[in-house]
């Protein structure tokens, strides 16, 4: 095969797409069948385990509140949530949504695979290690986002909102629809929020974005971020609070670090350290 390969026709790109496209239905409907048939144990030991007081965040808060008195108590062995369905074909239709969910996030990283495998022939050598690092940490980031929505965002918000009471004559009760709409969207809500510093990067490569942006809204970011985590779980008390804020913050942080520091800043800065040098003598 010669060095130069001939360049392809816009029926060679569609052709490709389409074979790419191919293989992507066939593993989302493959994964999908798997969780379909594994669905009963995938829904008692990790779709509902936050309803129980038995579930791993909640045992690890039990011992760090037991240790810390001031801290809120986690230790309640009678917690459990109770879901109950309303409409006849629901839990055939959550059964067959849940399927293709879990299967789109396990093929999360085969799709990005054949989405790198796709673009890298119309890349430079040098493009295709920026984006080949992209694709990989962009993945990991995405699944460390989930992570950390279902066991955190996830249970502290569930145990907040289904042990608050307005009143102690109603009893608290949650539909299988309004459960399983919560779970899906704060998890992956969590995964996109966890691309934040990948995004940072791209908008720093465009010129759009430098480090004196995060240096400048630090403090308009710190009451940001505070409102969303007291959203996600509007608790009262500020351990609970703190547990969704630094990791948002942290993502900040990192988005941060992600970003290039424009020449005005490199030069005030090399100004600053001259500065400190002199006086330093």
């Amino acid at each position: 095969m010669s060095e130069q390969q001939e360049e392809m026709s816009f029926w060679d790109h569609l052709e490709a797409l389409r074979w790419t496209l191919f293989r992507c239905i066939i593993a989302l409907v493959v994964f999908a069948i798997g969780s379909f048939a594994a669905m009963r144990y995938l829904f008692d030991e990790v779709i509902l385990a936050p309803c129980h007081a038995d579930f791993i965040l909640y045992k690890l808060l039990c011992r760090i509140t037991t240790a810390v008195p001031l801290l809120p108590d986690f230790c309640d062995e009678t917690y459990n949530v109770t879901l109950f369905n309303v409409k006849l074909a629901s839990q055939f239709f959550t059964h067959m949504t849940t399927s293709f969910w879990l299967a789109l996030l396990l093929t999360f990283p085969y799709l990005m695979y054949e989405v790198w495998k796709f673009i890298r022939p119309a890349l430079y050598e040098h493009e295709k290690q920026n984006v080949r690092w992209v694709f990989m940490f962009g993945t990991g980031m995405f699944f460390m986002g989930c992570a950390v929505g279902y066991f955190l965002v996830f249970p502290m918000t569930l145990r907040f909102l289904a042990t608050y009471h307005i009143s102690e004559s109603i009893q608290e009760q949650v539909s299988l629809e309004s459960y399983m709409d919560n779970f899906f969207m704060l998890i992956f809500i969590m995964g996109v929020v966890f691309e934040m510093p990948l995004l940072s990067w791209l908008l720093s490569k465009l010129g759009l974005l430098t480090r004196a942006f995060f240096n400048k809204y630090r403090r308009h970011a710190i009451v940001g971020l505070l409102v969303i985590a007291a959203f996600i779980t509007p608790s009262s008390d500020p351990f609970t609070l703190g547990c969704v804020f630094f990791p948002l913050y942290g993502l900040y942080e990192l988005s941060a670090l992600f970003v290039r520091k424009a020449p005005k800043e490199d030069d005030e800065e090399e100004e600053t350290n001259i500065v400190k040098y002199e006086k330093g003598d």
